[in-house]
């Protein structure tokens, strides 16, 4: 009798699906993936924690723009939606159907705002860098005095046995 084909059960081995080499944990190595992953996560943390309350936040784009006034507009028209989704899909639905002359106008003002903004990172960026600068200056003054002078004299013993080098030369 021929087996058909296509009909029936067909028995295949299954082997096993070889996992990425991030996944395969063994042994002590486990422990060490594991604490790997943990030190990213926390070093994540530690980056998303360190935002500045006075740092200038980034302008809207046109389209952002454009939804500020067609929100109002909106509300007016539509005073029983409360979903914020309903009015930014319309939102949406609309600048998709506005031509680059209607547009023109938002674009505008985005790159008004953009200028602004600039204007305030350069003054924010100047400011940081001075305060950078002022904790420089004061983690200097407060290092012991000691440490300054055998830092200054190791200093002077290297340029010392520079100059003995140089007459070997000769």
């Amino acid at each position: 009798m021929k087996a058909s084909k296509g009909k029936g059960p067909v028995k295949k081995d299954k082997k096993e699906v070889l996992k990425p080499v991030e996944d395969v944990k063994v042994g002590k190595r486990k422990a060490a993936i594991e604490a790997d992953k943990s030190r990213r996560k926390l070093a994540k943390n530690a980056k998303l924690g360190k935002k500045d309350p006075n740092k200038p936040k980034r302008p809207a784009s046109a389209f952002f723009v454009f939804l500020e006034e067609f929100r109002t507009v909106y509300k007016k028209e539509h005073p029983n939606v409360k979903a914020v989704s309903a009015v930014g899909k319309a939102g949406g639905e609309k600048w998709k159907s506005m031509s680059p002359a209607e547009k023109a106008p938002y674009e505008a003002k985005a790159a008004k705002r953009k200028t602004e903004y600039e204007k305030l990172m350069k003054a924010y960026n100047n400011k940081e860098d001075e305060t950078e600068d002022d904790e420089e200056e004061v983690a200097e003054k407060s290092k012991p005095i000691a440490k300054v002078v055998e830092e200054e004299e190791s200093a002077e013993e290297d340029d010392e046995e520079d100059d003995d080098d140089d007459e070997d030369e000769d």
